[in-house]
């Protein structure tokens, strides 16, 4: 297969040339290429599939079903890896759910999906982490709901596994009393509010361990500038930490939740007007390391109801590479290669490499047509094609 006429871009930026793929690796990068199959891009973009690391499932109901219904998602969005929450029903902090869910993926081979476990059982007592790390999980996952002394036990697993610790900074006190961000909004709207403080307690707290362990964590979906500011500060102090920050909070804000819009409701809540603005701020200054989907999706039982009632999150896997697209690129607060620097774990077009390719064709748009989303009934730019 040669593909022909394509924007080919990756993290090293344009490349003006045709890709031959053959057996599903790249073998041949040039000009004018022949092969049997030839594939006219005209002009659609050439990128590496995404990677999106903070999935949950359908009402976080563990089953092949909705394991399968997220890949599917996935392909349609340009997604090529992702990796599921374990904050599900069963939850994957044991052997049986692990295995069970490792049993589910093994017939999906278009998308790869990884799993993480949570280091807290229910009880916030340690799981068995080194046996799940063993059999195949991909990454740990804590809440900052874990005392201390519990926290500094899964940090010396991760060291001794030389791992990622995936970091979700929360304050239980706090986030159990509130449904949304803390401030005029959820005044006016009569509803509890979580304060910023909840998450950059926490990120402060992680740093320190991460620092004193010297291991890596990634918080996940952080939504407070004031978070990444320390983490920047941290990161230049050589301490192996990092942050993901979904779409929802770079383009949308708490005034989302007015009406008592439940697909706005997230976790973390989306942030104030303000505060978006410097999210946006500190993309375009290189501060964020990676964005997510922060793909939640839930039944329409458990979204038509009070918002305080309402379960957290809304879709967005299946539109992932066009919303990208749409909102950070074709906007102007971000170019294409930075996307995909933020989406793709840094992955090249070059030759040996596996051909995970989809085509992006802007010249195309669609209106969105999910109720479960932020983005429903907006047009958004860019048909996917995979590779």
């Amino acid at each position: 297969m040669v593909i022909t006429n394509a924007i080919v871009c990756d993290v090293d930026g344009v490349k003006e040339c045709d890709v031959k793929i053959e057996d599903g690796v790249i073998v041949e990068l040039g000009n004018t290429l022949v092969d049997d199959e030839i594939i006219d891009a005209k002009g659609s973009y050439l990128i590496p599939s995404l990677e999106d690391k903070n999935i949950s499932l359908l009402d976080a109901t563990l089953n092949a079903k909705t394991i399968h219904a997220i890949a599917d998602e996935a392909k349609s969005g340009g997604v090529g890896r992702i990796i599921i929450n374990p904050n599900t029903q069963p939850p994957i902090d044991n052997t049986i759910a692990l295995e069970y869910a490792q049993n589910s993926i093994k017939d999906i081979d278009d998308v790869a999906i990884d799993l993480m476990i949570n280091t807290l059982q229910d009880d916030l007592s340690l799981s068995n982490i080194a046996i799940l790390l063993k059999k195949g999980a991909a990454a740990p996952y804590m809440s900052t709901i874990a005392k201390n002394n519990i926290a500094i036990k899964i940090a010396e697993y991760v060291k001794m596994y030389d791992t990622t610790l995936y970091c979700k900074a929360e304050d239980n006190s706090l986030i159990n009393s509130g449904v949304m961000l803390d401030g005029d909004v959820s005044s006016n709207l009569g509803l509890s509010g979580i304060p910023e403080l909840s998450e950059v307690l926490h990120v402060s707290r992680m740093i320190e361990i991460a620092r004193y362990f010297d291991i890596k964590i990634l918080f996940k979906a952080i939504a407070s500038p004031r978070s990444i500011q320390l983490i920047s500060k941290a990161k230049k102090e050589g301490v192996r930490v990092s942050c993901e920050v979904s779409i929802h909070h770079l383009v949308r804000c708490d005034e989302s939740c007015r009406d008592f819009n439940t697909i706005a409701k997230l976790n973390p809540p989306l942030a104030s007007k303000s505060d978006m603005k410097e999210l946006q701020e500190l993309l375009k200054n290189g501060e964020i390391d990676t964005l997510t989907t922060l793909h939640q999706p839930n039944s329409p039982v458990n979204k038509e109801v009070a918002f305080d009632d309402a379960a957290y999150g809304c879709s967005a896997l299946a539109d992932a590479l066009p919303l990208y697209y749409t909102k950070l690129v074709k906007s102007g607060l971000i170019d294409m290669q930075t996307l995909l620097k933020l989406t793709t774990n840094s992955a090249k077009i070059k030759v040996g490499s596996k051909a995970n390719l989809v085509l992006l064709d802007t010249t195309k748009s669609y209106t969105v047509n999910n109720s479960d989303s932020l983005y429903n009934s907006e047009e958004l730019f860019g048909e996917v094609k995979s590779i």
